[in-house]
């Protein structure tokens, strides 16, 4: 009878295994580089490295997330955009009718191309921001903001394309 019932405790458990990864995405199988060409900043204001700290930061993440070669041509996976949006708003306002808190609103437009799984390609605007106290010099924070903001916004783009939630 315990030969049995541990027989059977076995088949359950091997039954039951939970698989995870720790990239929280599939990459398809055939996919074996990833292009991201730069992405201009095309809105009226932020700091001109804006392009190129958002382009580092996208390629920074598929490279430490997936198996993918980054390479300049054609990848198996391309990605190209632009950053539409960098507005700063007040968004709540105190009793004495100015700011008490502002916000940072960034957008980016992208263009995914996957020559692999060709249903999965899009042309879509995504948005995130940060708020910050207006107390705060927009020159002393912004540099954590627009990183806190592009963490979001990456992730958003992975998710969207690899993400196998």
């Amino acid at each position: 009878m315990n030969k049995v019932v541990f027989i059977l405790a076995i088949i359950i458990l091997q039954a039951c295994t939970l698989r995870y990864g720790f990239d929280g995405g599939k990459v398809p199988d055939d996919a074996e580089t990833v292009s991201i060409a730069f992405f201009e900043n095309n809105s009226a204001l932020g700091p001109s490295t804006l392009g190129q700290t958002f382009t580092e930061s996208l390629r920074d993440l598929f490279q430490s997330q997936t198996r993918l070669e980054l390479v300049t041509g054609e990848g198996d996976l391309a990605f190209e955009g632009t950053i539409t949006n960098y507005v700063v708003q007040p968004i709540a306002i105190s009793g004495n009718q100015t700011a008490a808190q502002n916000r940072l609103t960034i957008s980016v437009k992208v263009n995914y191309i996957s020559n692999v799984e060709t249903d999965k390609n899009f042309d879509q605007g995504f948005t995130r921001f940060a708020d910050f106290d207006s107390s705060q010099d927009l020159a002393a924070v912004e540099n954590a903001l627009i990183e806190e903001i592009f963490d979001q916004l990456t992730q958003d783009i992975y998710n969207k394309t690899l993400g196998d939630w």
